[in-house]
């Protein structure tokens, strides 16, 4: 029979042998967006879940209760090191980023999970190569569902009876619809839409549905209009410090690319159409008055955006890119999956 002194002398030496307990990596994900929020809520969290599960705990997610900056720096707080990993808008820095606008772009699709698999897929192909995101590891990319009209004043039938009404406008692209359609631009963060809206600053405002319903604007929207392949969508992009990245052992790397990417992708499209869906219904029950564009309307959107396009290509082609490929493959990409 073993003594407990034998014991407890055998368990030490089996200790020794093991080695040491392989250490936890903690990763600290910088967020502005609210918990409630379908990016934080359907997005991040189940994704860092999902890098636990795939490193068997050796990799865990801390989402700070407080994001490290306003939204806008929030590509160079993780390039810089102050946090490991952030979530950002591409167009909420303009001019940096030229080769993502092509998934911002006009009539592109009607679900944001055809368009965001479609993005990843033709970026990591086409774009990922002239290096735009230098300086960080990029773990995904993703677009929130088509952004359409809503209003307070009036439906809208054609172009013209946009004329003159303010709307409050987020990012580069859309600024350049609004003023394209005739509309008088409000520049202001999301953030402030219900202040805007409610107090009649605006007008209105081009927004998934998701987001009239998120940011309590139903009420105030009385009329949608309905653009087939939206009027733009927004850019997503989800990145980590280098050197925070390289830590990592190069096996729990692979697991963690294998539930980011295309993965996270579809995730995060199928997520924002389920919210755009549901934010359909809601303002259906609440009685908004929802119209979807007709022909005439369509082809007059179509010339006056189509600057949006060609501006588009010009610009990736001059940043190195073959632009007329890369969308042809993109909208190749949303109609198979589709």
């Amino acid at each position: 029979m073993i003594s407990v002194r034998n014991a407890a002398a055998l368990l030490v030496a089996l200790t020794a042998l093991a080695g040491p307990a392989a250490a936890e990596t903690v990763l600290r994900l910088s967020n502005w967006v609210p918990p409630s929020h379908v990016i934080t809520r359907d997005i991040l969290a189940p994704w860092a879940e999902d890098v636990a599960r795939v490193t068997q705990g050796r990799v865990r997610i801390d989402m700070l209760k407080t994001a490290l900056g306003k939204p806008p720096a929030h590509y160079d707080i993780a390039r810089d090191g102050l946090a490991d990993v952030t979530i950002g808008v591409h167009g909420y820095t303009p001019g940096r980023f030229v080769l993502t606008q092509i998934a911002e772009l006009p009539f592109l699709s009607d679900s944001a999970e055809a368009l965001s698999v479609a993005y990843w897929r033709v970026h990591e192909r086409y774009l990922a190569p002239q290096g735009e995101h230098r300086g960080v590891q990029l773990l995904a990319l993703w677009t929130h569902g088509p952004g359409h009209i809503f209003n307070a004043r009036r439906d809208i039938y054609a172009v013209a009876d946009l004329d003159g009404l303010k709307f409050r406008v987020g990012g580069a692209s859309v600024s350049r619809i609004s003023d394209a359609l005739g509309t008088v631009g409000v520049p202001a963060p999301a953030t402030k839409a219900y202040e805007l809206l409610s107090n009649g600053v605006a007008d209105g405002i081009y927004f998934p549905t998701e987001s009239i319903e998120f940011f309590n604007l139903t009420p105030f929207m009385r009329h949608g209009t309905l653009i087939p392949g939206g009027l733009y969508n927004a850019s997503f992009f989800l990145v980590a410090n280098e050197d925070s990245w390289q830590a990592i052992d190069a096996a729990d790397r692979e697991a963690i690319m294998a539930v980011s990417g295309e993965v996270l992708a579809k995730r995060a499209g199928m997520a924002w159409d389920a919210s755009d869906q549901a934010a359909m219904e809601a303002l259906t029950a609440a009685g908004t008055s929802l119209t979807v564009a007709e022909t005439p309307m369509i082809q007059e959107l179509q010339y006056r955006l189509a600057f949006a396009e060609a501006d588009w290509v010009g610009n990736a082609s001059d940043a190195g890119a073959d632009a007329a490929l890369a969308l042809a493959a993109l909208r190749t990409e949303i109609e198979a999956y589709r």
